[in-house]
């Protein structure tokens, strides 16, 4: 089989950990390749047993022993958040998640000052907070962005010296820009970041190429197309290119270009967590979700009915996938419904990157806009099929592997023992 690569046509927490979960465990999966995002992402996995895990920087196939994570370098790693992950992995039963671990030298590194400032610009943003995680990503992101040839990266880690003058040149920045910092001093940060240079194997863009050779690798995407840098809803939007691009850029410089599966992710119900449009928006809705809660930083887990709309715009921004997986089917019920068009138009057209005025009037837009809705199709399956005219190859009743079923040969494979 292809390679594969999954991604969120929504505005994230669609069940990218699950399908990958899926993937892993009815196929053999040499590695997961995180290929954009950082500690903020949370993939939930459930076991038949009951076992749960949020994976932020593991690959969502780490319970399958032998199935490897490679952090690419376009994920921000977040060392500190790295070791407690593995931590919790360890209760659950993966002791030996940082032994399948592999991190490019050139991925740009998370610290505490990082965070610490992305939490002072989001208080100060007030009512206007743009729903950031808090964790630090994208000020790394702009940091590097900035300071290309200084700001820290993984490999960093092996030379205490430059790391050390590199930390301090981004704290003296970030405090002279932002004053004081709610962070500790860089010789308390020195051994954690070295520490984890002797854990886990830091490797060069040529890794890759050789897990691509050794077997099937699943390409696990963070967050959603319509959170996307550049095709999302300016200024609601993720410092990361959420669609195939990277995923296609380490498969073209392996010399695997289209050597991949493209698999989009939706869920039944269209939610998103934090500020931002959400056109099909319904408090009275009866959902909840326990593995997504309000929290300080992103604020308020929001419900709507499914937006047709908002994910064909998703499916262009992202050029198209083979196959869709439909998720929480469980939630479809006499109450849900489907919203084919906008009072203001049927279907929104992506641009080019880096236009962010674009992407900022089409927010205002959106903000304005109000759902049209048609009654609760007889087939979810056949309805998100007919309105993105890309067929369902995976549905999902449940979180675990067992409440998944495929349509169609795109995915079939021969079931392998699940672990219990």
């Amino acid at each position: 089989m292809r390679h594969v690569a999954v991604v969120d046509l929504g505005y994230g927490d669609a069940g990218k950990g699950t399908v990958v979960d899926w993937l892993c465990a009815t196929r053999p999966v040499h590695t997961v390749v995180r290929f954009n995002g950082g500690a903020q992402a949370a993939h939930n996995v459930v076991l038949r047993d009951g076992r749960h895990h949020t994976f932020a920087q593991f690959g969502a196939g780490t319970f399958h022993p032998g199935v490897r994570t490679h952090l690419s370098r376009h994920v921000v790693v977040d060392p500190l958040a790295l070791a407690a992950e593995a931590d919790h992995l360890a209760t659950v039963g993966v002791p030996d998640a940082l032994d399948r671990l592999t991190v490019d030298g050139d991925a740009l590194l998370a610290t505490p000052y990082h965070r610490a400032a992305n939490q002072a610009r989001e208080i100060a943003r007030g009512a206007d907070r743009h729903g950031s995680c808090g964790l630090g990503v994208g000020e790394a992101v702009a940091y590097g962005l900035a300071h290309p040839d200084e700001a820290p990266r993984v490999a960093d880690c092996h030379r205490p010296a430059l790391l050390r003058r590199r930390l301090t040149a981004l704290r003296d920045r970030l405090t002279a820009e932002l004053g004081p910092l709610d962070a500790p001093p860089v010789e308390d940060c020195l051994p954690a970041f070295t520490g984890f240079a002797g854990r886990v194997a830091i490797v060069d863009e040529t890794w890759l190429a050789g897990a691509l050779r050794a077997g099937t690798c699943v390409f696990e995407g963070a967050q959603g197309v319509l959170l996307d840098e550049w095709h999302g809803f300016h200024p609601y939007t993720t410092w990361s290119t959420t669609t195939f691009a990277n995923a296609d850029s380490l498969l073209a410089e392996a010399g695997r270009s289209g050597d991949v599966t493209r698999i989009g992710v939706l869920r039944v119900v269209t939610t998103r967590h934090g500020h931002g449009p959400l056109v099909t928006e319904d408090p009275s809705l009866p959902f909840t979700d326990h593995h997504n809660a309000t929290n300080p930083w992103q604020g308020r887990f929001r419900f709507g009915h499914f937006d047709a709309v908002a994910h064909r715009y998703a499916l262009a921004a992202a050029g198209g996938v083979d196959g869709l997986a439909l998720t929480h089917l469980d939630l479809a019920g006499p109450g849900l419904r489907i919203c084919r068009r906008y009072d203001t138009t049927d279907r929104l057209t992506p641009g080019p990157p880096g236009d962010l005025d674009r992407q900022a009037a089409l927010t205002a837009r959106l903000l304005r806009s109000r759902p049209l809705y048609d009654d609760p199709p007889p087939d979810w399956a056949e309805a998100v099929r007919a309105e993105l005219n890309t067929p369902v190859v995976l549905t999902s009743h449940g979180p675990t592997a067992d409440d998944k079923a495929t349509h169609g040969p795109l995915l079939a494979a021969p079931a392998l023992a699940y672990p219990v």
